[in-house]
């Protein structure tokens, strides 16, 4: 890689045109799809999130079943990162109750809600959210109904997000239900007319084995064209993924999610305080696929988390 120190202003001027008009497709759910959304906001022309919607937990959980919606906390936080800019708007999505009858519900989550009664579909509602907030980028669910999570733990039928998360055992299947549930297609839009296509990080099983198990979503991520990147974890995750190696977690989500060999995984490499019981996810020297290793956590975290900064660096480079 050329350093930019060596490049021209006129040579910078024709990278940034470039980038300019890159078509960036993100999939999974929850916070890591938020630091993977931040991170591709340095660098991308147009950016989509592709969101899982199998979530029973929380406040999304309840409005779900109560409202039968797709569960909406996942779409919020993508929707957040995708509108870095401070506003009243920014704030009522991010507020949360905390006493009374929605003690625990989140404003964001509510006002989707409302949003999918006057707009008459949950996609408007999500596509409006976004307006108010200015987001940068598309929000898409990966179905239009709430999806159940049901997956075979060490040969034992588990359903629930939830239930799956908090397993001990071997996660030999996965799958949604109902068994009628299509992709949105605008999430199948988003995925063949991607440059690049990134998934994770994320809760491997219950959070993106779960969005490509939502049929016609990883048939589409296969079919692209894009360069598809795989962010691992920077540990394992307790109760889904322990001692899991990052060969694990390709291999789970080439046989259980059915996607195809990533072009390239991105494992962290720098210094990392891991919690008591879990691991750093790492891949060995003779993994079977290309490896970009980086320093990529950052520093000032409690919990081990990507910073967006340096992840965006590097899908840039990897674009």
């Amino acid at each position: 890689m050329i350093g930019t120190d060596l490049l021209t202003e006129t040579d910078l001027a024709e990278l940034e045109a470039g980038f300019e008009g890159l078509r960036v497709t993100a999939l999974g759910g929850g916070h890591g799809l938020a630091v993977a959304l931040e991170a591709i906001l340095d660098y991308a022309g147009s950016v989509s999130a592709v969101v899982s919607v199998a979530d029973d937990g929380g406040s999304s959980g309840r409005l779900a079943t109560g409202l039968d919606l797709p569960p909406m906390g996942d779409i919020r936080r993508a929707l957040l990162a995708l509108s870095p800019e401070p506003s009243l708007w920014r704030d009522l999505m991010e507020f949360r109750f905390e006493s009374g009858d929605v003690a625990g519900h989140s404003m964001g989550n509510l006002l989707i809600a409302t949003l999918t009664e006057i707009t008459g579909g949950f996609e408007d509602a999500v596509g409006a959210a976004g307006r108010l907030l200015g987001a940068r980028g598309q929000v898409i669910p990966t179905a239009p109904i709430p999806l159940t999570l049901e997956a075979e733990v060490d040969g034992v039928v588990v359903r629930g997000q939830v239930a799956v998360a908090t397993s001990r055992g071997r996660i030999g299947l996965v799958r949604v239900l109902p068994d009628t549930a299509v992709a949105t297609p605008a999430a199948l839009g988003a995925i063949a007319a991607a440059d690049q296509i990134v998934i994770g990080p994320g809760s491997l099983f219950t959070s993106l084995i779960a969005g490509l198990r939502v049929p016609g979503i990883v048939e589409a991520v296969n079919q692209a064209a894009a360069r598809l990147v795989y962010v691992c974890n920077l540990t394992t995750q307790d109760g889904e993924t322990l001692g899991m190696s990052a060969e694990d977690h390709v291999t789970a989500l080439c046989r259980v999610g059915g996607l195809r060999l990533p072009d390239v995984v991105v494992v962290h490499d720098g210094p990392l305080e891991v919690p008591s019981g879990l691991a750093r996810v790492e891949a060995g020297d003779e993994s079977g696929f290309a490896v970009e290793r980086a320093d990529l956590a950052r520093a000032d975290t409690e919990w081990p988390a990507h910073d967006p900064a340096r992840l965006g660096a590097l899908l840039r480079r990897l674009a």
